[in-house]
């Protein structure tokens, strides 16, 4: 899969986070991606399999 994002990407995911929304802003790129809940600032690192299969689409670049 092409990657289509950079840092501070703001991307959309499949599921919803608990706080209502699905937006994330990428803060973090490495071997696993680190990224924060633009909602509530909550943030998750994913491995970068793990967000690939995850993201829905790129919002921003």
């Amino acid at each position: 899969m092409e990657q289509n994002y950079r840092l501070n990407s703001i991307v959309i995911m499949k599921k919803q986070h608990p706080c209502g929304t699905n937006k994330w802003q990428i803060t973090r790129i490495g071997s696993d991606i680190k990224i924060k809940c633009i909602n509530c600032g909550r943030s998750v690192m994913l491995t970068r399999i793990e967000f690939n299969k995850k993201l829905k689409k790129v919002e921003e670049f």
